[in-house]
């Protein structure tokens, strides 16, 4: 069988720690600033782990090896 690809989008979004969780940027963050209030852009600053139900598809679908 051929080897599985990964998908090239979710590689640059998408980051597998060693414990097998998924790290990802926080949404709401690439325009319209200015109707977003401080406390949310400050809240979404950095990155964050994924839930557990959205992490199991991105593993599964996009990143078969946790690349």
């Amino acid at each position: 069988m051929p080897k599985m690809k990964t998908k090239s989008a979710a590689k640059k979004r998408f980051k597998v720690t060693a414990t097998g969780k998924v790290k990802a940027a926080a949404a709401g963050k690439r325009h319209g600033m200015i109707k977003r209030t401080n406390k949310f852009i400050r809240d979404a600053r950095g990155t964050m782990v994924l839930a557990e139900p959205d992490a199991k598809k991105v593993i599964t679908y996009f990143l078969p090896y946790g690349s």
